[in-house]
C-alpha cells in the first residue's frame, strides 16, 4: 500500500469550501437558545449524508457504493446525529472523531460586517456563523471519511466519525451525544482514543473547567436614604455577603499543583459578573438586589477525592491493627483531611456555597458593616436582612485530559509534524459533554483548527490553511496508529 499520508493527501478546497457553504447556508436554522431557536440539526446532516451516503454499504440509487458504514441517530424529529465508520481489519483496534456539532449560537445580522447565515470568501478566510464552531469542523471531517472512502486504504484500525446535535445548549437532554452513550451506540469507541474536534488555535486543549451559575439575592428594608439607620441597605448586605463568601471559597479551593502542569491561565475563581435591582430613586435605599456570576473550578478535585476515599475505604481494614497500638480513636475515628480533600466536583462546589449562605443568614449580626449605621439586624421591628443563593440547571464539569494516553502522544506527535510546533493549552472556560465521555471510560483528548479570536463571536471566520492543517493532522494520527498495529 501507498505511504497513507500520499494517499490521502490534503484537503481538497475544490470539495470543501462548497460543502461548507452548503452547512453555512443552514446556519440560520440550526441555532440554539431554546425556547426561541430550536435547531433542526437535519438540515446540516442531509449535506454531510449526502456526501457519505453515495460510498456507503446503503448508497442511494444508482450510486456506486462503497466500504462507510453510515448510521443516522434521531432521538426527536429534525434533530438526529451521524455516525460514519471505516472499517479496519483488526478486530478492536479503533479509533474516533467526535464531537463536530451541527448546531450554533445565534447571531444577529445587524451587528456583523457581513452575513452571518451565506459563507464569503476572501482569500484564506472562509466566514460565517459556525466556520470555527463548528460547521468548518463537521465539512473537514466529512471530507475526510470521503476522502478513506474513495481511496480505501487497507487500515487494521477502524475510523469513526461522529457528528452530533445538541452541543450549544445543555437545558435539553436526550437529543445529542448523551443520547448515544446512553444507548450504546459509542460503547466500541472506548477501546481506542476519542478526539473531541471543537476546540480553536490548532494545538491540543489538555484541560477545561466547570462552570456553576450562581445568583445571590439579599433582601433588607426600603426607607429613605437620609434615614439610613432605620433600613437594612441589601446592597451593603450583598456585597459584603459576597466579600465574606469569595473568602471561604479561596480559602477551600485553593490554587491546585497541577493546574501549572496543565497549563491552566487561572485556577479555579468565582466572581460577580451582573448585579440587578428593582429601581428606585436615588434617595431610597431599595428592599432588595441580585448579584449574578459564575465559578470556573479546574478538574482536579475529583482527583483528590478519590484519593480520600481509597484512604476512608482502606483505614478501617487495618482498624484492628491500629487498636493494638491504641491508635484507633486518633488515626481511624478522628482522621483529618484538609478541606481540599472534602469535595471533588461542581455538585459539591454548589453544597458548599449553600454552607456558607446558611452560616452566614445565622450569624448575619458578626457580617461586616459599611459605617456607623449600617446594619442588618432591626431587633426593635423583629426584622433581619437575609441572602439567598440558586444556580442554573445547566452546572458543567470540567475535564483533564489523560496526558500519558496514547491518545495524546500521538496528536502532539501530530501537532507538531503539521504545525510545527505543539503547545498543549487548557482554559478554565468550559465544554460540554466530554466530562462525562472520560467518566464513562473513553479517552477523550481535545483539539480544533478554527480561530478562539472568534469562537462565538460576531464576524466569525476560520482560516482554510488552518482546517488544511487539521486534516493533515488526522491523517497523521491516523497513521501513527497503523504504525503501532504492525
Amino acid at each position: 500500500m501507498r505511504n497513507l499520508k500520499e494517499l490521502l493527501g490534503d484537503l481538497d478546497r475544490e470539495a470543501f469550501v462548497p460543502l461548507l457553504a452548503k452547512l453555512i447556508g443552514e446556519a440560520r436554522h440550526v441555532q440554539n437558545n431554546p425556547p426561541e431557536l430550536v435547531p433542526q440539526e437535519d438540515r446540516v446532516a442531509r449535506h454531510v449524508l449526502d456526501a457519505l451516503l453515495p460510498y456507503s454499504t446503503t448508497p442511494p440509487p444508482g450510486a456506486p457504493g462503497g466500504p462507510l458504514i453510515v448510521t443516522h441517530v434521531s432521538y426527536v424529529d429534525g434533530r438526529g446525529n451521524v455516525i460514519v465508520e471505516y472499517p479496519g481489519a483488526s478486530p478492536g483496534k479503533i479509533l474516533s472523531f467526535v464531537g463536530c456539532h451541527m448546531d450554533v449560537v445565534p447571531a444577529n445580522p445587524d451587528d456583523w460586517d457581513f452575513d452571518p447565515f451565506s459563507l464569503s470568501v476572501d482569500g484564506d478566510q472562509l466566514r460565517g456563523r459556525g466556520t470555527t464552531d463548528c460547521l468548518g469542523h463537521v465539512a473537514m471531517v466529512t471530507e475526510l471519511m470521503r476522502r478513506l472512502a474513495e481511496t480505501r486504504p487497507a487500515l487494521k484500525s477502524t475510523v469513526v466519525a461522529v457528528f452530533i446535535a445538541n452541543e450549544e445548549n445543555s437545558s435539553v437532554v436526550g437529543v445529542g451525544v448523551d443520547a448515544l452513550v446512553k444507548d450504546g451506540f459509542l460503547d466500541k469507541l472506548k477501546a481506542g482514543p476519542l478526539f473531541w474536534i471543537d476546540t480553536a488555535d490548532k494545538q491540543p486543549c489538555i484541560g477545561t473547567g466547570g462552570m456553576i451559575a450562581w445568583r445571590l439575592k439579599a433582601t433588607g428594608k426600603l426607607f429613605h436614604s437620609g434615614l439610613a439607620h432605620k433600613a437594612i441597605n441589601p446592597l451593603e448586605l450583598s456585597m459584603e455577603a459576597l466579600k465574606e463568601i469569595q473568602l471561604r471559597f479561596y480559602r477551600d479551593f485553593p490554587p491546585h499543583p497541577k493546574e501549572t502542569v496543565y497549563g491552566f491561565a487561572t485556577p479555579s475563581t468565582m466572581k460577580p459578573t451582573q448585579w440587578s435591582y428593582p429601581g428606585g430613586g436615588v434617595n431610597q435605599i431599595p428592599v432588595e438586589c441580585t448579584i449574578l456570576g459564575d465559578v470556573r473550578l479546574t478538574p482536579f478535585y475529583r482527583l483528590v477525592y478519590h484519593i480520600r476515599t481509597l484512604i476512608l475505604i482502606i483505614l478501617p481494614i487495618f482498624y484492628d491493627f491500629f487498636s493494638l497500638y491504641n491508635l484507633k480513636h486518633s488515626v481511624v475515628e478522628n482522621f483529618k483531611i484538609p478541606s481540599i480533600f472534602n469535595f471533588c466536583s461542581t455538585e459539591d462546589v454548589v453544597k458548599k456555597l449553600r454552607e456558607y449562605v446558611d452560616d452566614i443568614n445565622a450569624n448575619i449580626e458578626k457580617l461586616d458593616t459599611r459605617g456607623p449605621v449600617s446594619k442588618y439586624v432591626l431587633p426593635d421591628e423583629n426584622l433581619r436582612g437575609r441572602i439567598e443563593v440558586s444556580f442554573d440547571e445547566s452546572v458543567m464539569s470540567g475535564v483533564a485530559c489523560d496526558i500519558e494516553s496514547r491518545g495524546y502522544q500521538v496528536l502532539c506527535k501530530a501537532t507538531e509534524e503539521v504545525v510545527g510546533y505543539v503547545k498543549p493549552y487548557s482554559i478554565t472556560g468550559s465544554l460540554p459533554l466530554i466530562r462525562e465521555l472520560q467518566d464513562e471510560g473513553f479517552d477523550v483528548q481535545t483539539s480544533g483548527y478554527g480561530l478562539m479570536a472568534t469562537y462565538h463571536a460576531k464576524n466569525e471566520y476560520c482560516l482554510f490553511s488552518d482546517m488544511s492543517q487539521g486534516f493533515r493532522v488526522f491523517v497523521s494520527i491516523i497513521s501513527q496508529l497503523e504504525e503501532d498495529s504492525n
